[in-house]
């Protein structure tokens, strides 16, 4: 997916209201491996749920007390979720002109969406085996559509599809509470949740572009993720678990790039220095059985999660930091 040696980029989110600034800041900051960014800040229709319904095809959304719903026709915050992705989408053609490399956007994954809307006479889209199937099957065309007008605005861009699942792990474990708050949906199993997943990397490799997965829960399913398509994976090193190594570990056996969150995605009480982060990084190679040469162009070093929550000062040297980091990964190399 990379051609250099150890990269740095950001997960997706940031701070602030100003969508043409804040690609500039990640533009300056990660020069090598840039991302659309999100602002949820600017309200539901922007944050990471607004911004896919955005791009679902043939479908309708809207709004309600509980959080967006399915329905037969889009209401007005669906709309205006898609008239906003339609304004960044032309701020990012104005910005970007002229720009030559890889470029990343970010997409919550079919589960996600599942665990985060309802369907038309209330409760989780989880819960409606057909409901689910349909909006997966839906976002798996808008992905090619999406794709297609990102290429056509930067047609220089080399782009890079990450796929959010934060909800995955609890799809797959039950855990997500029914309306009432009294029980737990019932977990989907994984051939089931594989397949959905297929369908959006089957999507986004058929539009020329590389697939990562993303989750900053410590049990992300690193193999099923795999198996599902994607040809990397993004995680929070802070979270892993025993498990997470070892099929990490198999992972970057298999040839997969790895985004590696080293540093926090809110303001910590003292930022870590980048002596710091290089040996965090470097000791956790060393559990998996890699040093830095072993990846070259695949390993890319981010924050542990997206920067909404923190202020723009830090934001700015969150970024500045993993750029830091990955130039000295690099020469150690």
């Amino acid at each position: 997916m990379v051609t250099q040696s150890i990269l740095a980029s950001g997960i997706g989110s940031m701070p602030g209201e100003d969508f043409a600034e804040s690609l500039r800041v990640v533009i300056d900051s990660l020069p090598d491996l840039p991302h659309l960014p999100e602002l949820p800040a600017r309200g539901v229709t922007a944050g990471m749920t607004g911004r896919t319904l955005a791009v679902v095809a043939d479908l309708g959304f809207d709004l309600q007390p509980a959080g967006w719903r399915l329905t037969d026709a889009s209401g007005i915050d669906h709309r205006r979720a898609r008239s906003l992705l339609a304004q960044d989408l032309d701020s990012t053609e104005e910005v970007l002109q002229g720009y030559e490399g890889e470029l990343k956007l970010q997409l919550a994954g079919p589960w996600t969406l599942a665990a985060t809307v309802e369907r038309p006479r209330g409760d989780l889209l989880v819960a409606d085996h057909g409901a689910r199937r349909e909006v997966a099957q839906a976002l798996a065309e808008g992905v090619r559509v999406h794709l297609r007008d990102v290429a056509r605005r930067v047609p220089g861009a080399r782009l890079v599809v990450q796929v959010d699942e934060p909800a995955l792990p609890a799809v797959l474990a039950g855990s997500l509470p029914t309306a009432s708050g009294f029980s737990r949906h019932r977990a989907v199993h994984p051939p089931e949740a594989s397949a959905a997943l297929a369908e959006i990397f089957t999507s986004v490799r058929e539009s020329g572009a590389a697939s990562v997965a993303h989750c900053c829960a410590g049990d992300i399913p690193i193999g099923l993720l795999r198996g599902a398509g994607a040809e990397g994976v993004s995680l929070d090193l802070a979270v892993l678990t025993a498990a997470n190594y070892d099929e990490l570990g198999a992972a970057v056996e298999d040839g997969a790039t790895v985004l590696l969150g080293v540093v926090p995605g809110t303001d910590p009480p003292s930022t870590p220095s980048k002596k710091q982060v290089v040996d965090r990084v470097v000791r956790a190679l060393d559990m998996l059985g890699f040093d830095p040469n072993d990846l070259p162009g695949r390993l890319v070093l981010t924050p542990g999660c997206g920067l909404a929550g923190a202020t723009p000062s830090y934001a700015r040297e969150a970024l500045a930091l993993v750029r830091a980091s990955a130039s000295a990964l690099s020469t150690k190399s």
